[in-house]
């Protein structure tokens, strides 16, 4: 079993400390602990303690358990759609962003188009101009006769060479001002079709820039929707985790409470120990000699799923001390008696479930005391003599359990050490 902390870091270092010392550590300064093999073990061991941290939620009632799953699940869920919200946003930012460079584009497409209807007007206008003063001078030439026929007659009435050439001269610049005059007028339609291209050209431009721009509303206006939701389902998130959160800390002072009362009565329960050691000692005799292997093993078969050591706590998140050894084993296995001693106690609790409390007596100058936990139920009785080896209940899921299993607690003079060294 392992307590809510109740100190703070120096006083648990210093308790950590204490019980280390108790349990036959040497103590040395740190600058000369031990050599950089000794602590890559003692690194791999810590790390091992903290990878059965899971198998330890037992230590916390289902009713936690299953407040900090849903807990986590709100979490989790509020996290996706605090991700989701974010990311609607962005998409939002960035449509609204094309957004503007689509208006941006159709009002310079609007722009050109204005350009080229002024162009086109312009051009309209210098054609008309154009052919109205072509108009009058076709109208001149049938009023007054061909310039060429007329140019003819000129150099035909020449009186002399020099005159010959001053006529021809003459008539030359004038027809090519006719011809000029013509090839304007070409030129300016020519211009002018160029011109009407470009206005159907800017007029297609600002269409596609409208239907683009229709669309791209239409976008913007579903990222509007999409985040708005993101934004309800954040805000009903958000709700749903201060409910669940509510219920955990409802759930963990329930558990607190509890474990209050499991503290209660084993104070009474270790007064009762350390009576009887008091009673042994004046006795005398005992156990002496090797500690390991003075216990026979719980339940036979077993394989330990959890050792005792510190380790975090997978729900609370404290370091603290697993004061026993886990077994795996099926539910219904036979419990066996450790060796011969005494039942102390048998009860019920809403932590371990049912717990029985075997003295053993002494060994080596300590009074040992076994304690089985979480069985479907026990077959001896308080004041029983039983023999090592015996039958003394069968493997269960009572109380803060997860799954059929021992937890298997060995006290010494009233104080959890660790099973591994008398196993």
């Amino acid at each position: 079993m392992r307590y809510f902390p109740s100190a703070s870091r120096s006083r648990l270092a210093a308790a950590v400390l204490a019980c280390a010392l108790g349990g036959g550590v040497v103590a040395v300064p740190l600058a000369q602990a031990a050599d950089g093999d000794d602590l890559k073990k003692e690194q791999r061991d810590v790390e091992r303690q903290v990878e059965h941290a899971q198998e330890d939620l037992e230590h916390s009632s289902g009713q936690v358990r299953r407040a900090t799953a849903r807990l986590d699940a709100a979490k989790s869920a509020l996290s996706a759609a605090k991700g989701e919200l974010a990311v609607a946003r962005a998409k939002l930012a960035a449509a609204q962003a094309h957004d503007a460079e689509m208006k941006l584009k159709l009002e310079e497409a609007v722009a050109r188009l204005e350009r080229a209807r002024a162009d086109l007007v312009a051009g309209q206008q210098a054609v008309a101009g154009q052919r109205e003063r072509l108009v009058d001078r076709v109208t001149s030439i049938y009023e007054q006769g061909d310039t060429r026929l007329t140019a003819l007659s000129s150099i035909l009435d020449a009186q002399d060479p020099n005159d010959l050439v001053r006529r021809m001269q003459a008539n030359t610049t004038m027809i090519a001002k006719e011809d000029g005059q013509l090839d304007e007028l070409r030129a300016t339609e020519v211009l002018l079709r160029v011109r009407e291209t470009r206005v159907e050209e800017a007029q297609q431009a600002v269409a596609e820039q409208r239907a683009a721009a229709a669309e791209q509303l239409v976008v913007v206006q579903g990222l509007h929707e999409e985040a708005a939701a993101a934004r309800v389902r954040v805000s009903g998130l958000y709700v749903d985790a201060r409910a669940a959160r509510v219920d955990a800390w409802d759930a963990r002072r329930a558990d607190r409470a509890a474990l209050q009362q499991l503290r209660q009565r084993e104070a009474r329960i270790k007064e009762q120990i350390l009576a009887a050691a008091r009673r042994a000692a004046q006795r005398g005799g005992g156990y002496q000699g090797a500690s390991g292997g003075f216990l026979s093993s719980p339940v036979s078969g077993a394989s330990v799923t959890s050792p005792f050591g510190y380790r975090e706590h997978p729900i609370y998140h404290y370091w603290g001390l697993h004061d026993g050894t886990d077994f795996g084993a099926g539910c219904g296995t036979p419990l066996r008696a450790v060796a011969d001693g005494t039942v102390m106690s048998s009860y019920f609790s809403s932590v371990y479930g049912n717990r029985l409390y075997l003295n053993v007596g002494r060994a080596n100058g300590t009074f040992l005391t076994a304690v089985y936990n979480h069985a479907t139920h026990y077959t001896v009785s308080p004041g029983q003599r039983v023999q090592r080896g015996q039958v003394v209940g069968y493997v269960g899921s009572t109380g803060w359990s997860t799954g059929c299993h021992l937890h298997f607690t060995i006290l010494a003079n009233g104080s959890a050490v660790n099973p591994a060294n008398w196993l």
